[in-house]
């Protein structure tokens, strides 16, 4: 069979564009990065390719697929499956916290890009192009715009998971050190490591109106313990 560089054009153009969305997800800490974002649309191209073009019976002069059988080719049949199979990945991202739930904007990207990857499947170069800059433009503009112009809003309290890894003893100081700049701790937990029982795993979750306090968190951690590891995460969409 020859090599169709049509085919890896829109494979080529898919991972461009499946980079371009999980640049912006790694970047700002997010559970689905670059990665995942790069194989969904990439699969979704293949999964479009293959659905247009891959199980001809035979093709007219026109080079228009159809069915040996009835003359007539479904080639949306395992496209539309698409749709459904991305519902699984996007649910993998979604977490819940008691009454908080967080991902959905994770979910919501992948989703996008599955329909850019299958854009690019398609040829629909321009439809796939246009999408992902709108796509850039709401995750980072939207995030400005709320920042700027909706100071009151519940979202511009920035939720944290911290993560020490320390003499058990430390316990109570961590956890007056968070108590004492954080604007409500959610939970505290201590947890010895199995295979170093003198060590301990002490995780919390919290919220933070001002972001600039966890660099004073880390260093006020850093400076009462002396942790083998300390790794704070963003919990927030």
């Amino acid at each position: 069979m020859d090599f169709n560089i049509d085919f890896a054009i829109r494979l080529l153009v898919a991972l461009i564009l499946g980079f371009s969305l999980g640049l912006e997800r790694e970047l700002t800490n997010k559970y689905a990065g670059l990665r995942t974002h790069i194989l969904v649309c990439l699969g979704a191209c293949v999964f479009t390719l293959l659905s247009i073009y891959g199980f001809p019976t035979f093709a007219d002069g026109d080079n228009v697929i159809v069915d040996q059988a009835t003359g007539v080719r479904d080639t949306a049949r395992i496209a539309a499956q698409i749709v459904t199979g991305i519902g699984f990945i996007g649910a993998g991202t979604v977490l819940r916290n008691g009454p908080m739930v967080f991902g959905l904007t994770t979910a919501a990207t992948l989703w996008i890009a599955a329909s850019i990857g299958m854009a690019c499947g398609a040829g629909m170069y321009d439809v796939a192009v246009i999408s992902t800059i709108i796509s850039v433009a709401v995750l980072t503009l939207i995030r400005v715009f709320e920042r700027q112009f909706l100071p009151s809003s519940g979202k511009q309290v920035k939720r944290f998971k911290i993560s020490v890894y320390c003499s058990g003893d430390d316990a109570k100081k961590i956890y007056e050190c968070l108590k004492s700049k954080v604007d409500e701790m959610k939970d505290f937990t201590v947890k010895k490591l199995i295979e170093n029982p003198q060590k301990s795993k002490i995780s919390s979750s919290f919220e933070l109106s001002n972001k600039k306090v966890i660099d004073e968190i880390y260093d006020a951690i850093n400076n009462i313990t002396d942790a083998d590891s300390v790794s704070l995460q963003e919990l927030n969409d």
